[in-house]
This record gives structure tokens, sequence and C-alpha cells, in this order.
């Protein structure tokens, strides 16, 4: 049987996995028995900390196919163990599953296996379980599991992911960006923060917290904007409280400002 493990990350981690975690991983490993390759904890855990509002997410690399009864056992698991956004005594989870043989060889946009998230829970509820697709935002999350994850079983996330170019992010991003802006109203605060966390991910090659990236990002906007990013970033910490409806218009500036930005940076690939 795979024997569960995890090395020490460093000071701007989690000092250790998110109890959530290793209860998931443990019950996705009854359920997939040999079948799982690797399982690794990225996103906010390993960037700079968990926030007030964030999730867990984890990958799971298996081997072979993900069978019917295997995505119903996984999908009731989850259910019970994810809780709601806020809820930092049960978190929600963000859970990606990618079949090896799926990533070699490599093509875009790779297939997700299997995605569960809180906000898919009333259509999995109503009966609808989460189904393979080829997603485009599956490169960014392999990308960045390469660099910043920890190992919860199996080999380093870079042994088993093969190399994700810069190309392969960009071409990404480029198709993620228009669906994000058009998500604005009524998830202001992450989409601002998305944006400005893939305008630093463009310019500078990495990925950083998303208040790390607003903070980055408030110098190279046009004043009036600057606040509205500034106080995102804070309500992301929980240090400040967020309020949209009367924002709506300002908040609309502020994306398609970033958005023209990232457009004009992504133009750049088929400049000769």
């Amino acid at each position: 049987m795979c024997r569960l493990q995890w090395e020490r990350p460093s000071a701007a981690c989690e000092e250790k996995p998110p109890r959530q975690a290793l209860a998931v991983l443990s019950g996705a490993v009854e359920i997939l028995g040999e079948q799982t390759a690797g399982a690794y904890l990225y996103g906010s855990a390993m960037l700079g900390g968990l926030r007030p509002n964030s999730d867990i997410d984890l990958l799971l690399l298996i081997r072979g196919e993900l069978s019917a009864p295997a995505r119903e056992k996984l999908t009731r698991l989850l259910l019970r163990e994810s809780g709601p956004v806020g809820c930092a005594e049960k978190r929600p989870l963000e859970v990606t599953v990618v079949q090896q043989k799926d990533l070699t060889p490599w093509r875009f946009p790779p297939v997700c296996a299997y995605l569960y998230g809180e906000w898919l829970r009333q259509e999995i509820e109503a009966g609808r379980l989460p189904q393979p697709f080829h997603s485009p935002d599956l490169a960014i999350l392999l990308w960045q599991a390469r660099g910043h994850s920890l190992t919860l079983l199996g080999e380093p996330a870079e042994t088993l992911i093969p190399p994700i170019g810069s190309g392969e992010v960009r071409r990404a991003l480029r198709h993620s960006l228009p669906e994000l802006r058009g998500n604005l109203q009524g998830d202001e605060r992450n989409v601002l923060l998305t944006l400005a966390r893939m305008w630093f991910t463009l310019e500078t090659g990495d990925i950083c917290p998303k208040d790390a990236a607003a903070a980055w990002a408030l110098p190279k906007l046009p004043q009036p904007l600057a606040p509205l990013l500034e106080t995102a970033g804070l309500a992301y910490l929980g240090q400040a409280e967020d309020s949209w409806e009367a924002a709506q218009e300002e908040a609309a500036a502020l994306a398609d400002f970033m958005a023209q930005r990232l457009a004009e940076l992504l133009r750049q690939d088929s400049e000769p």
C-alpha cells in the first residue's frame, strides 16, 4: 500500500499539511489504492499560507483510468470533507485528478480527469458527477505544482509532471482571460486579484500569493484605480471589508485596465 509522506516546507508555507488534506488523501488512497501515483498540496498553502477565504488545493496523479465507481466514491468523500468558503475549521476543497497517460505525450489543452470544487456542489448534489474535460487552466496548475507544491505521496511533482514551458503557460492564460473577465460581477475580489496575479506571472515568469500580486501591481495602475485593488488585497488577508455593490463601475474599469495590459503582453507572442 502507498505510504503517506510530507517534507517540511519553507517558512512561507504552512508548517504542516492541513488536517483536511491528509484526511482526503487517506480516503483517496483507500479508494484508488495503487493507482495513486502522486499527491501534492499546492496553491495558497504553499504561497504564503492559507488566508481567511482560501481553499485547500490538492492534485492527485493516478495510473490508468479513473473508474466510474471510484469517481462516485471520491465525490462522496469530498462532499463530506469540504466546507463552505470562509469556514476556517472546515475549508473548501479543490481537488484535481489527472491521469498520467494524459500527460505524455503532452497535448494542449490537457485533460482533467476529475475536478471537485465547492462552486460545483449544487450540481454534484443534483447527481452530475465531475467528468473528464479539456482544461487550458490545468496547464497553469501543473506548472504551479511543479514549482510550488508539497509532496504528500509518491515522487516529487517535477518527476511525474512533464516540463510546462512558458509558452504553454501564456497560451493557457490567453484562453482563460476572456472567461475570467466575464465573471467579474459577483466575484469581484477574486477576479481582480487573479488578474493581478496573471499580470505578475506574464511579467516575471513566476507565481505569487494574490495579495503580493496586488501589491506588485499597485504602482503600475492609474492612481484612481489603485485603492480598489489595495482594498481587495487587504480583504483577501482578512484585514479589511470589501463591498462591491457601490463600486461596480470602478471594478469594471480596473478589470478592463488589467485585462487590456494582459492582452497587450500576450499579443507579443505573435509579433515577429
